[in-house]
């Protein structure tokens, strides 16, 4: 049995945020969405542009159709992780399900070099692996947490894991924009240093970091032992009222956080007025904003939570989100967006990073992690399959995604409604509170 807060292993388990946080930022944020804006949006006669295309006999808008992609592959993972998760409690595998995920994302990302846009069918395949992949891997990756670290260490150690992957995507990514805008290199071969990055900057963790780490061998190793499992978590959460209300908020305000950062992007091609060459340029400007504006978020609302508890900071950030869904709104010039992105990274890195460790402090005693991890994962999942879904769908209905922001103003609101209801609990109270 692993000792909590082994130090080596505490840094090799937030190396893994370092190794796959190019994902995100490189893939689904910042090179590949404008990548693929650029070579599905065609010319017209006039000047004109056509943002239509063809995928499988249906005619769609381009982002639509990115939209419904995603949407697709988070009920994929969703599916998949209670199945696979609750098998790596009962095995001395958890590290080898971490390991397939992380290299069937890799894969996937080095496979979009290949990206054809008459080919969409196709071309779609690997950005639906891609994410399969990175999101499966984090099923695992998160379930670790509880058992490496003490619960009031929870907030410091995700705080750094976040923090990490804030770097050292950053630096992968302006090496990419350097070659890309310097050098002329092509943009595909982006995607080939993502898979490189992503698989060899993954092997510091998976040298250190135990397969199983109570060493305990599986009784009856079933397929079904999985939904079993999850089975199990629900009826526990009904005994649960802490964790079952934090867990209805999380669910829902999810939803406009994971939209935010896949469609962000393409969101301020479509709708900011960049000029006629300032957009490549001004959106990765906001990008890095974000990025290294979220790494001090980060640290911010970690302290935060100390001095006013968990619930309390992650309740501030929902009503930030909710004035930036408002904001942007009313979006039309660079430097709108850009105190946008700037106040959406001082928030995200806090909400993901708090999101997670209040749900590591507040578990049972248990040690099946990873199957309460997965319980977790399938809610942020679901949710982003209804964010995405709906935010294309109120596209492809309206014609715009500035009306789209209407969906994700509602999510922030009713996950706000609901984290309000949730009661006191000793692991998430402020520093003072003991002393009432």
């Amino acid at each position: 049995m692993i000792i909590k807060g082994n130090k080596k292993i505490i840094n090799a388990w937030t190396f893994y945020d370092w190794a796959n946080s190019v994902y995100p930022l490189v893939i689904t944020t910042a090179i590949f969405p404008m990548f693929y804006e650029a070579v599905t949006t065609t010319e017209l006669a006039g000047g004109n542009t056509s943002d239509l295309v063809q995928f499988w006999g249906f005619e769609l808008k381009n982002t639509v159709l990115y939209s419904y992609v995603n949407a697709l592959a988070f009920l994929i993972v969703s599916a998949l992780s209670p199945l696979l998760s609750g098998i790596a409690d009962y095995s001395d595998n958890k590290k080898r399900f971490l390991q397939f995920f992380c290299y069937l994302g890799a894969i996937s990302c080095a496979a979009l070099y290949f990206f054809d846009v008459n080919h969409l069918e196709w071309s779609m395949l690997p950005v639906l692996l891609a994410s399969v992949g990175f999101w499966g891997s984090l099923v695992f990756y998160n379930a670790y947490l509880p058992e490496i670290a003490e619960a009031k260490y929870h907030d410091k150690v995700s705080a750094k894991g976040y923090a990490l992957g804030y770097i050292g995507s950053s630096i992968l990514l302006i090496i990419n924009l350097v070659l890309i805008m310097g050098f002329d290199m092509p943009v595909k071969y982006s995607f080939l240093s993502v898979a490189l990055w992503w698989i060899g900057f993954s092997q510091i963790t998976y040298r250190y970091l135990p397969n199983n780490v109570y060493r305990e061998k599986p009784k009856g190793y079933k397929f079904t032992k999985g939904w079993r499992e999850l089975q199990k978590v629900w009826k526990q959460l009904k005994h649960l009222t802490v964790l079952k209300r934090y867990l209805a908020s999380f669910f829902v305000y999810s939803m406009g956080v994971q939209t935010v950062m896949l469609m962000a992007t393409l969101f301020a091609a479509k709708e900011v007025d960049w000029g006629t060459d300032g957009a490549k340029t001004g959106l990765i400007v906001s990008v890095l904003i974000i990025q290294f504006i979220a790494i001090g978020g980060a640290y911010f609302f970690s302290w935060l939570s100390k001095q006013w508890g968990n619930i309390r900071a992650i309740a501030l950030s929902l009503l930030i989100w909710v004035g930036i869904c408002v904001g942007a709104y009313f979006i039309y010039t660079p430097m709108e967006f850009y105190i946008i992105a700037a106040i959406v990274g001082f928030v995200m890195g806090g909400v993901q990073s708090l999101s997670r460790s209040t749900y590591s402090k507040i578990l049972p005693e248990t040690t099946d992690h990873a199957s309460f991890f997965s319980f977790y994962d399938v809610l942020e999942k679901l949710g982003i399959v209804i964010g995405t879904f709906s935010y294309g769908l109120i596209e492809g209905i309206s014609g715009s995604m500035r009306n789209s922001i209407f969906a994700l103003l509602l999510f922030f609101v009713i996950g706000l409604f609901f984290l309000l209801f949730v009661p006191k609990h000793e692991a998430i109270r402020p520093k003072w509170a003991k002393y009432k």
